[in-house]
């Protein structure tokens, strides 16, 4: 098994986490945290990533007012989805060739 190198780890590891001063809307009410798109008329409670917990910020209207507040949806949330690296393709194979001669009779 290829061990990855620590400081790989270490790097691919901090790409995918928050950064210090980050915010996200979180819909506000006793039931269980679902997407964004259902309730859009509920209040939202506004967090910010303080570097190790996410603390509160403030409350939102609406999920369209909190998208505002966060930034969240905009070209930067696109930039930060890592994508796969891919390698070159293998050589394309032979074209196939009869290992026989065929020749027609007469």
């Amino acid at each position: 098994m290829d061990e990855e190198p620590l400081e790989e780890w270490a790097a691919r590891r901090e790409a995918g986490r928050p950064r210090t001063g980050e915010r996200r809307a979180v819909p506000l009410g006793d039931s269980e945290t679902r997407g964004g798109h259902v309730n859009p008329q509920a209040p939202r409670g506004v967090t910010e990533w303080d570097g190790h917990q996410w603390v509160p910020a403030g409350v939102t209207e609406d999920r369209e007012s909190a998208l505002e507040t966060t930034g969240q949806g905009t070209a930067g949330d696109a930039a930060r989805v890592p994508l796969p690296c891919f390698s070159n393709l293998p050589p394309a194979p032979e074209p196939w060739r009869p290992t026989q001669i065929f020749r027609r009779p007469g």
